[in-house]
């Protein structure tokens, strides 16, 4: 999976907000807000990623066991799949 190109992220009031462009205005008209970690999920689907990888690198990055970040994994993508903000 990897991100969609017609989100774009940014930095507001110390959270970040995931917002449709471009053609995807039509199809996604909301907002997605995240935190940091959501964020670096974000960065990683710069490039082809599967639920195992992510979890390994939030495991890397945030010293928690792999099962947890894989639970986490799972919670984050779940909702942004439907709305086509990561493609399979």
């Amino acid at each position: 999976m990897k991100r969609n190109s017609g989100f774009l992220i940014r930095q507001v009031a110390g959270r970040y907000v995931l917002a449709p462009v471009g053609e995807t205005v039509k199809t996604f008209s909301g907002m997605i807000t995240m935190n940091a970690t959501g964020k670096f999920l974000w960065d990683l689907l710069e490039q082809d990623q599967t639920v195992d990888s992510l979890a390994q690198a939030l495991v890397n990055e945030y010293e928690v066991e792999f099962e947890k970040a894989k639970e986490d994994v799972i919670k984050y993508i779940e909702p942004l799949l439907p709305v086509k903000a990561i493609l399979e």
